[in-house]
């Protein structure tokens, strides 16, 4: 039977450019799956970089911006981001909520990985996510 980290594999290994995947708890920041091919991304730093993912999609300003617009707009707005894209010096970081179990599924690819690849390659895996959880 299939694991959560072995779907982490299987992005990584799908993508050109593919060097790490996790599936983040949203409420807690948890690891519920990871996989990497970064000999340097230590526990702690995979943790840090999950915790960091769930504060873009449910931090404290994030929610602030949400309800500010919400009643601009006369009605309640939550969890407006579905999907974060973010291009570092390195590196690029894709990242997508599935609402129905509240976890991220994260990918991170070299910066010569295509991003629509990158983007199709999260998307197709939310199935297969879902399954597992």
């Amino acid at each position: 039977m299939a694991t959560l980290t072995d779907v982490c594999r299987s992005m990584v290994e799908g993508v050109y450019g593919g060097l790490a995947s996790a599936v983040v708890d949203v409420h807690t920041g948890m690891l519920l799956g990871v996989y990497h091919l970064v000999p340097h991304f230590t526990p702690e730093y995979l943790e840090a970089v999950a915790a960091a993912s769930v504060e873009m999609f449910r931090g404290r300003t994030v929610k602030r911006v949400e309800e500010l617009l919400g009643r601009q707009r006369g009605a309640p707005l939550q969890e407006s981001f579905e999907e974060i894209f973010i291009s570092s010096v390195v590196v690029f970081h894709f990242m997508k909520l599935i609402r129905d179990k509240q976890v991220l599924a994260v990918l991170v690819t070299q910066k010569d990985a295509n991003q629509g690849l990158g983007f199709a390659m999260l998307r197709n895996q939310v199935p297969d996510i879902l399954a597992l959880l």
